[in-house]
């Protein structure tokens, strides 16, 4: 299989999106692209090159060096896995047939009516909190709803003074679900989602508990960035497990 060659890239303005034309280390690339993949980490950059969607140069010492044209490939695939759920393998044949960063650009809030999802980073603090009023104009989501989705457990919010906020990864469920909705998926249908995700993360949870429970810094750094991993491949293992029953249906 050959591959066009990148052109040459040229010296950017700061703040410009497209990557630096500097070789970058693998924590610089990390900081580079962690304000629109919060969830990136170096570990997972590591999974992507084990998987051979990456080929960095290294230095004598062994250091991992990326181009521009290798920052823009990441970039592509962190979108691809994002925006479109598409497994490793798809995108590794997406990326041959000259799949570029442009082509999966995200959408801005007026493309469409529609925004693309963003998957919150599992480490670190929830994030934002939205009240109800916002997270209902934002989702289109109708009131009855949250209140489905509150009675199963699939959401819970947090009462403040009166109002009900949402943080950022339950505005994205609700978001999901919305969309669901229009193929006449009911909240009530959801709680096979809700226990299959709590299965997991109890999975997980027993995988990486002595390392989370660290008082080891380091360790408790590197066990997060495993759970992130894991929820990384556990995901794709779910999407090749539903498109196999579901090729079945066809058959």
């Amino acid at each position: 299989m050959t591959t066009t060659a990148a052109q040459p890239s040229q010296p950017i303005a700061p703040g410009d999106e497209r990557p630096r034309s500097k070789p970058m280390t693998i924590g610089a690339v990390c900081k580079t692209l962690s304000p629109e993949f919060p969830d990136i980490s170096i570990s997972k950059i590591r999974y992507l090159e084990d998987q051979k969607l990456l080929m960095p140069k290294r230095t004598a010492g062994g250091y991992r060096l990326y181009s521009a044209t290798d920052v823009s490939r990441l970039r592509t695939i962190l979108r691809l896995q994002r925006d479109e759920f598409l497994p490793l393998r798809v995108i590794r044949q997406e990326l041959a047939s000259g799949r570029a960063d442009d082509d999966v650009a995200v959408p801005g809030p007026d493309a469409g009516g529609q925004r693309a999802p963003r998957r919150p980073a599992i480490s670190g603090a929830a994030g934002a909190s939205f009240p109800l009023d916002e997270v209902l104009e934002e989702t289109r989501a109708e009131p009855k709803l949250i209140e489905e989705l509150r009675d199963h457990g699939v959401i819970t919010g947090e009462q403040r003074e009166g109002t009900l906020w949402f943080d950022d990864t339950e505005r994205e469920i609700i978001r999901a679900v919305v969309e669901l909705a229009r193929y006449g998926v009911e909240g009530r249908n959801l709680r096979v989602f809700r226990t299959s995700a709590d299965r997991e993360a109890a999975l997980l949870q027993q995988i990486l508990a002595p390392a989370l429970r660290s008082r080891n810094t380091e360790r408790r750094r590197e066990a997060v960035e495993a759970l992130e991993n894991l929820a990384s491949v556990t995901t794709h293992l779910k999407h090749l497990l539903l498109v196999r029953d579901l090729r079945r249906l066809l058959a």
